[in-house]
């Protein structure tokens, strides 16, 4: 059996800033973990790269070919690979094919209790509500893999309470479609000047956070934001872990939790140790 973090998040929230620091960490306590790019307009890399999509499909090229913008061209190289739907045309078929044989074949090369860590694109579409991470998750899947989403939300975007159900919504919105253990983490906790304003949403209460929100909006949407408080506090859908990059404890903290979701290690053979019969005598 294989593992898998799926590291998603709103662009710029420290995703590869997370998977070369998690590979540091890892290189550093004598643990492998294999990064994988799934960012086909990635451009540089922090961390050695086990896997890349760019050698399947690149963004500059689709751009060029197809007259689209970074985004449209980014949703199309992420999208369309995984497409299903009837007409396509040849060539998003054979993108399709190609696609499977590649991830297949990189697949093979790693033995079955190997750790991959997948390096997504930025773009919410891809994990809110189109079915892209979706299938390549059943892809992992059916190779044997235990899959965790690390969803990142920049902890310096939580300046108030508007903000963090916003963010919570978001992350739920990934949970509901991809239905795979989560963590989520408050990145860039290390640039955070004030700690105490994110504190309070580390351990939210929710009759604070629901008088917070009633002070910012409308009369009309009360009903509105009890529910959505209800959700992030009775139900404990949504919760945060913080990560400062600065603490090695920190980065412990945060693979403990994942590897507690997806199981790791669970099933390693003891290792006896050989010793010499000598030895108990002295």
């Amino acid at each position: 059996m294989g593992y898998a973090q799926l590291v998603i998040g709103p662009a710029g929230s420290g995703k590869s800033t997370y998977c070369s620091s998690l590979y540091r960490h890892c290189e550093t306590t004598g643990r492998s973990i294999n990064i994988v790019n799934l960012d086909p307009a990635a451009e540089q890399f922090d961390y050695p790269v086990a896997m890349d999509i760019r050698e399947l499909i690149c963004l500059d090229d689709v751009m060029e070919e197809l007259g689209l913008g970074p985004n449209g061209a980014l949703m199309y190289c992420m999208e369309y690979p995984f497409a299903l739907s009837n007409g396509l045309n040849l060539m998003i078929r054979e993108l399709e094919d190609n696609l499977d044989d590649w991830l297949t074949d990189e697949l093979d090369n790693y033995m079955d209790d190997d750790y991959l860590v997948f390096d997504c694109p930025g773009q919410i579409e891809l994990f809110s509500h189109v079915p892209v991470l979706r299938n390549f998750v059943e892809h992992l899947k059916s190779k044997n893999f235990n899959v965790c989403v690390v969803y990142l939300l920049d902890s310096q975007f939580i300046t108030d309470v508007t903000k963090f159900i916003s963010g919570c919504m978001a992350s739920l919105s990934a949970m509901v479609q991809l239905e795979l253990p989560h963590v989520n983490i408050l990145s860039k906790m290390d640039l955070v000047t004030n700690k105490r304003d994110i504190g309070k949403y580390l351990n939210p209460q929710g009759q604070v956070l629901l008088s917070e929100l009633n002070q910012h909006m409308a009369p009309q949407f009360f009903k509105l934001n009890k529910a959505l408080v209800d959700l992030v506090d009775q139900y404990s859908m949504v919760s945060f872990v913080p990560l400062d990059l600065r603490k090695e404890s920190s980065i412990q903290y945060i693979l403990s939790q994942i590897d507690n979701c997806i199981q790791y290690g669970e099933d390693a053979d003891v290792k006896v140790k050989d010793f010499d019969p000598e030895d108990i005598d002295d």
